[in-house]
């Protein structure tokens, strides 16, 4: 988190970062290669591992629960003492994805294999669901089982659309020079009227119309043409291009007649304010893409004090000592009445020219240039050469192309036809429309997610804002466990239930001491709920109290566990919803309204999201345990115990979770390191982690 909050924007060139750039969202992402190579390796141990030993399988309820043999069989292959420590890995959830891969999706009739792909088969209809994916990594799984290439996942961590992000904040404003066409959309989508404040001195350039020629070389030839005659008279120009490619072009043909001149694009963009501040200076040409001017004023006759800046550079002085401001001090009084002389000229002149050489997409961009002419009631003129070959014309405005195509004209000769003019107006229009409908639709699926990401978020801000959920986490194991009973043994008789699947499923919640012997006993559900929750509850209670640092390192522990596993479900869910966005056009097909269809599906995905966050939760957080690692013993200390000191174990390159706190041992085996599948040193005959492994 890097933001305190959001309370007050202002945005400089509020169109360009409001309009323009809202058609595509914000998005965080990363890498995620390992989690790729993790599917691979946990396919390859679900094929070693053996049904009815290492794992349950209940074909009805489509689940698939691990043993304790098979957990101990999975951390030797991984070579990890707890599989329950890697929250940020997710093992457990690795493992249970690639054993439901194995044991309940059977190929040629879940899904088929087709051009290394695995495509779901609709088990109404037969037929593949093209560009539909199941969730939480479970196609991921399938694709290892079957050995083909995992589709890249989309790694997003993160997104927002512009709009929403903007409108987190409680006040917004902005400024530009170019708002009143987009005034309408302003107002609707962010709640901001577009006030237009009077020029400081009247604006006397002039707009010339278009020229318009049939082909691009003709056009070019035009523009040099015009360009050398104003050059050679000393007018300064500015020739706006729309992309680096035709300002490149530019610059050859201008180079071919012999004009001097600067070229401003994004490959010398560092050099952006110093070209621009002298693109007013006597007989400048400066050929320049639609970024140019942002924030440089084209001073005509040039900027004094950025001449001075670059001759006190060029002495060797950096800015800031004596003698670069002595430097400066001295190139400034040199500059400025040559540049003041040299305005006066350029006045006389015409003023700065402004030379479109195509128009842009949007009226707003082209406003923009010309607006670089004419500045404080100074002399302009502007003007863009059109040629029937840009891609505005050739795209959107074909009927007034093709009516000048059909008359005989020579190339070289301008046209100059109210009908091309207006053409070119719509066709700007239509492309507008377009921009503005797609920024819309993006707004109106962002909705759906603004929601969800409200409620993530919040919580994300609870445990980062430090607050207690120790309270929330024992009511989650409450409720867990009350509805894993109510699962297996809910609506049935006592002498139907599987209480063997029920102590597989409360291993997967917390170490449960319970067997089928002792449940045998009860006869009621509620009963049996009582007893589960309590020695849960219970178990719970005491391990935070035994914890090194007691309940308060529990609190830090409860809340880098929610953390770890709320930012881990809500990436995954981002891109299960990004699949879902991918391929909702076509319920059109079916008759169906997508943005419905989104906004229902999205609904049930965020509502499984939750349950999946609490229950991981409860699993990780009743598992997990502090290690406590012997420090080093002297020589002098020999026969005495040893001091112990407090450490955590972390998995590297992960923010991990506390591992298992061992009790202590006689100092002869301190030095030894116990697994948490090694037999107790204390020489009970049981494993070290059902003995004093235990908190």
């Amino acid at each position: 988190m890097v933001q305190r909050g959001h309370h007050y924007a202002i945005v400089d060139e509020v169109d360009s970062i409001l309009i323009d750039e809202a058609r595509t969202p914000l998005i965080i992402s990363g890498p995620a290669s390992d989690v790729t190579k993790l599917y691979y390796q946990f396919a390859s141990i679900a094929r070693s591992l053996t049904r009815d030993t290492d794992y349950e399988v209940d074909e009805e309820k489509k689940t698939v629960m691990p043993t304790e043999a098979g957990i101990e069989k999975v951390e030797r292959q991984l070579g990890v003492t707890n599989l329950y420590d890697a929250v940020a890995t997710n093992y457990v959830h690795q493992l249970g994805q690639a054993l439901r891969a194995k044991e309940l999706f059977h190929r040629d009739k879940e899904y088929l294999v087709d051009a290394g792909e695995v495509k779901i088969v609709d088990e109404f209809t037969g037929r593949t669901l093209e560009g539909r994916r199941w969730s939480d990594g479970l196609h991921q799984a399938v694709e290892a089982k079957e050995r083909v290439r995992i589709q890249e996942e989309n790694h997003t961590w993160a997104t927002v659309t512009l709009q929403n992000y903007f409108r987190l904040y409680e006040k917004l404003a902005g400024m530009t020079g170019t708002a009143e066409t987009e005034a309408a959309e302003f107002g609707n989508t962010y709640k901001l009227s577009v006030v237009p404040i009077p020029t400081n001195e009247t604006n006397i350039r002039l707009d010339q119309a278009d020229l318009i020629f049939k082909t691009e070389a003709a056009k070019f030839a035009s523009i040099v043409e015009d360009v050398r005659e104003r050059s050679d008279r000393g007018q300064p120009i500015l020739l706006g291009t729309a992309s680096v490619e035709k300002s490149e072009l530019l610059s050859r043909e201008l180079s071919k007649a012999g004009i001097p001149h600067e070229v401003l694009n994004a490959k010398q963009h560092f050099r952006e304010a110093e070209i621009v501040a002298q693109a007013g200076r006597k007989g400048a040409v400066t050929v320049a893409t639609n970024m140019a001017g942002r924030g440089v004023d084209v001073v005509l006759g040039g900027n004094f004090e950025g001449l001075a800046t670059r001759d006190a550079v060029a002495q060797g002085f950096s800015p800031g000592t004596e003698e670069y401001e002595a430097a400066f001090e001295k190139a400034a009084a040199k500059w400025k009445p040559l540049t003041q002389a040299d305005g006066d000229e350029v006045r006389a002149l015409g003023g700065l020219y402004v030379l479109g050489t195509e128009r842009h997409d949007s009226r707003r961009i082209d406003n923009q240039l010309r607006g670089r002419s004419g500045r404080q009631g100074d002399p302009g003129e502007s003007r863009f050469y059109l040629s029937l070959e840009d891609e505005l014309l050739r795209l959107f405005a074909t009927g007034a192309v093709s009516w000048v195509m059909d008359r005989t004209m020579p190339e070289d000769e301008a046209i100059e036809a109210k009908m091309v003019s207006k053409a070119i107006e719509r066709a700007q229009n239509t492309v507008e429309a377009r921009n503005a409908e797609i920024r819309k639709d993006v707004l109106k699926y962002d909705e759906v997610m603004n929601e969800q990401r409200k409620v993530i978020y919040g919580r994300r801000q609870q445990v980062l804002d430090g607050e207690d959920i120790h309270d929330a986490t024992v009511a989650l194991i409450e409720q867990s466990l009350t509805e894993a009973v109510d699962l297996q043994l809910g609506g049935s008789f006592a002498e139907e239930w599987d209480l063997n699947t029920l102590v597989l499923d409360l291993q997967a919640f917390y170490p449960t001491q319970l067997n089928v012997e002792t449940l045998s006993a009860y006869q009621n559900v509620d009963d049996i709920v009582a007893l589960v929750v309590d020695e849960a509850v219970s178990q719970y209670e005491l391990k935070s109290e035994n914890f090194v640092g007691g309940p308060d390192t529990a609190k830090e522990i409860e809340r880098d566990v929610m953390l770890q596993i709320l930012d881990q479900r809500w990436r995954e869910h981002l891109s299960d919803m990004d699949y879902l966005r991918d391929g909702i056009h076509l319920r059109q097909v079916a008759q169906q309204d997508p943005l419905t269809a989104w906004q229902k599906e999205g609904y049930l995905m965020f509502e499984h999201l939750l349950g999946a966050v609490d229950l991981d939760y409860v699993r990780y957080i009743t598992h997990v345990e502090v290690a406590a690692e012997p420090a080093p013993v002297s020589e002098a200390d020999e026969g005495l115990e040893g001091a112990m000191t407090n450490a955590v174990e972390v998995a590297p390159g992960a923010t991990e979770l506390p591992a298992r706190e061992k009790s202590r041992k006689p100092l002869a085996q301190q030095g030894d390191k116990i697994g948490r599948n090694d037999p107790c040193w204390c020489g009970s005959g049981r494993k070290f982690k059902q003995c004093h492994g235990r908190p």
